[in-house]
């Protein structure tokens, strides 16, 4: 019987960690400058239903081969949802992937990137709450210290753009709020079919329901024809949108909690935020200020403690797998 040498058995399992970590990250810088280039398409006279709805409508094969993929594989596991799985579905997909997303982009027209991204990060902080009132789930101290600190950065931040900014800072902080709170919902109610369909074959399922929405709303409040004529610039920056800052953060996000485990993965969606006040700073122009780099740094230690082994094992997703 051949020995197996300590140091090939230690390199392989470091080699995985070490992509599942490049991938974490990868995802979460992904998923946060989808904002960008949202920004970007509205310089071009578009607003956040039309770049929704490119968006959507560009991603849509990309889930439909995966939820065919994924279907054949619960074929296979004798696992294929059920009458009332697919009525979740349509619900879930309603609010996870369309509301949220559509009040995330019109929050855009009015809120820096940055602190766009810190409203999201709450979505932890508001499946406690969630949890709390909802389901009478108990909250540790520790957890009430956490959503203090997190919410006192935002805060912290939105006080910093008012004075910079304006007071349409306070409808878009509140329109991007009702996204968060939206994808909070689907969090907390996607536990169990997550456990029995698995979260890309949810993931896809959602995509193909929210897209629907997005469509059917478009028709109903404009004539589709307005989609077709739009710059070349706009179709390139929602192809990149749908590809690399909606697609892909998924699988990347999927293959790092296989890599790591959903707890480690979940620690490097705090990249997401942080890069953007530099991004922002760098494409857009967004000025930068001592008190926004404070509260970013409050908002993302209160998400950390939040999401520590000990906190009740709130879940840190990423809260643009929408």
């Amino acid at each position: 019987m051949t020995a197996v040498s300590p140091a090939v058995s230690v390199v392989a399992p470091n080699r995985a960690r070490r992509l599942g970590i490049a991938l974490a990250a990868s995802g979460a810088v992904l998923f946060s400058a989808k904002a960008i280039l949202a920004k970007l398409q509205y310089r071009y006279g578009v607003d956040s239903l039309d770049v929704l709805t490119l968006r959507m409508a560009l991603s849509l094969p990309l889930f439909v081969l995966l939820g065919i993929r994924e279907t054949q594989r619960a074929r296979q596991r004798q696992a294929l949802p059920s009458r009332r799985d697919l009525g979740l579905i349509l619900v879930l997909g309603v609010l996870g992937y369309y509301l949220s997303s559509l009040l995330d982009f019109w929050g855009l027209e009015y809120v820096p990137v940055s602190l766009e991204r810190l409203i999201l990060f709450l979505n932890p902080t508001i499946v406690l709450l969630i949890g709390l009132f909802a389901y009478r789930r108990k909250v540790a101290a520790k957890e009430w210290i956490a959503l203090a600190v997190s919410y006192a950065g935002v805060v912290l931040v939105m006080v910093e753009n008012l004075r910079v900014q304006g007071e349409h800072v306070l409808f878009g902080s509140a329109l991007v709020l009702g996204a968060a709170v939206s994808y909070a919902l689907y969090l907390a109610m996607s536990g169990e079919l997550v456990k029995r369909m698995g979260s890309l074959q949810l993931v896809a399922y959602a995509m193909v329901v929210s897209t629907a929405a997005t469509l059917i709303h478009y028709l109903i409040a404009r004539d589709p024809s307005g989609l077709l004529g739009l710059p070349w610039q706009v179709y390139g920056l929602a192809t990149a949108n749908a590809v690399f800052c909606t697609f892909l953060p998924v699988t990347f996000t999927m293959a790092a909690v296989a890599r790591l485990g959903a707890g480690t993965a979940a620690q490097f969606s705090v990249i997401g935020p942080v890069s953007l006040v530099f991004l922002g700073a760098w494409v857009l122009g967004e000025s930068i200020t001592a008190i926004q780099l404070v509260g970013t740094a409050v908002v993302l230690g209160g998400v950390v403690l939040l999401s520590r082994p000990g906190a009740n094992s709130v879940p840190v997703a990423p809260p643009d797998n929408k």
